[in-house]
């Protein structure tokens, strides 16, 4: 057999060996296991190595490299103790790449499938970090979570799991009082109202407690905004604001609560002229004096005062 036969011979060997094995590129002939495989798919010795392998690709910021890594150490080594860390690090690498609902969902697994893992502190923080982002406008995600996860996520329910993963936590005091914001800011008055006082009932001794006692007194005053002749809610939010500013006379919160208390009674003493004056129309003259002397006798100080005197004034002689 001369050269150029043996090189013939060479080369139909190789090209059936390649055509025996998977069409992708760098797969390779493993001896120990009789297969062809894939570096690239193939996992590392041992847990701790895959983890670091993993870890270096977060560090370098090739993230989905990272998530691709993470995954395998899942799938191969599920029951290691490296898994919970592998886990933790989908969370981060989703937190890092701005997918905060995708991040809050990794991040929950870890607390979920590995409950023993020490890592529930730092879960929780993650979550209450991604959740103010969110409160605080900084973070823009909900398409995602719709698309993704098939509800529409609301922030509430971040703060929600930081609560549950650790009731007692230093995180969860604050996390329900935060709901009560995402309440009030949404202009949601009795859910911002049960959400803080939820917080000055299971967490009494918190440093929220106080500010959460201050916030339902708020969510009182902006019900009573829309109800002309209803003073029962005006009336409890200054009760409110009272108590707070007895209770807490130094507080930096006790002179926004002065100031709430003043519109309030404005808020009170009109009330009062606007259902003399519905009673003066029906010719209820009676009930229409007992109102607007209200107005004179416990808010003469305020403009609305001087106008339930006037209308005094127009009450039939013969009325007492």
């Amino acid at each position: 057999m001369n050269i150029k036969t043996s090189f013939i011979s060479f080369a139909v060997v190789i090209a059936l060996l390649a055509a025996g094995a998977p069409a992708h590129a760098f797969w390779i002939w493993t001896p120990e296991s009789g297969k062809w495989v894939n570096p690239k798919n193939a996992v590392k010795q041992s847990p701790a190595e895959q983890l670091a392998y993993a870890n270096e690709f977060f560090e370098l910021r090739k993230y989905e490299d990272a998530l691709r890594e993470y995954k395998k150490l899942l799938k191969s080594y599920s029951k290691a103790r490296e898994a919970a860390l592998a886990q933790f690090g989908m969370g981060r690498v989703w937190e890092e790449m701005k997918k905060y609902w995708r991040a809050v969902e990794e991040y929950q697994k870890v607390v979920d499938r590995y409950p023993f893992s020490d890592l529930g502190p730092k879960v929780v923080e993650r979550q209450y970090v991604i959740a103010n982002l969110f409160l605080e406008g900084k973070a823009k995600d909900h398409e995602f979570a719709k698309s993704l996860l098939g509800t529409d996520y609301q922030i509430p329910d971040i703060f929600l799991k930081v609560i549950k993963n650790d009731p007692y936590g230093p995180y969860a005091p604050a996390s329900q009082y935060k709901i009560g914001l995402f309440h009030l800011e949404k202009l949601e008055y009795q859910e911002a109202r049960d959400a803080f006082e939820k917080t000055v009932n299971d967490y009494p001794d918190s440093k929220w407690a106080e500010s959460a006692r201050y916030q339902i007194a708020v969510a009182d005053a902006k019900r009573s905004v829309g109800a002309q002749y209803d003073q029962k809610t005006t009336t409890i939010a200054v009760q409110g604001f009272e108590d707070y500013v007895k209770t807490n006379p130094d507080s930096q919160l006790s002179a926004s609560a002065k100031a709430e208390i003043n519109k309030l009674r404005l808020k009170e003493a009109e009330n009062n002229f606007l259902v003399g004056e519905y009673y003066s129309k029906n010719k209820r003259f009676k009930s229409a004096k007992i109102y607007w002397q209200v107005v004179v006798d416990q808010y003469g100080d305020t403009p609305w005062g001087a106008k339930a005197q006037e209308k005094l004034k127009t009450i039939p002689s013969d009325v007492q």
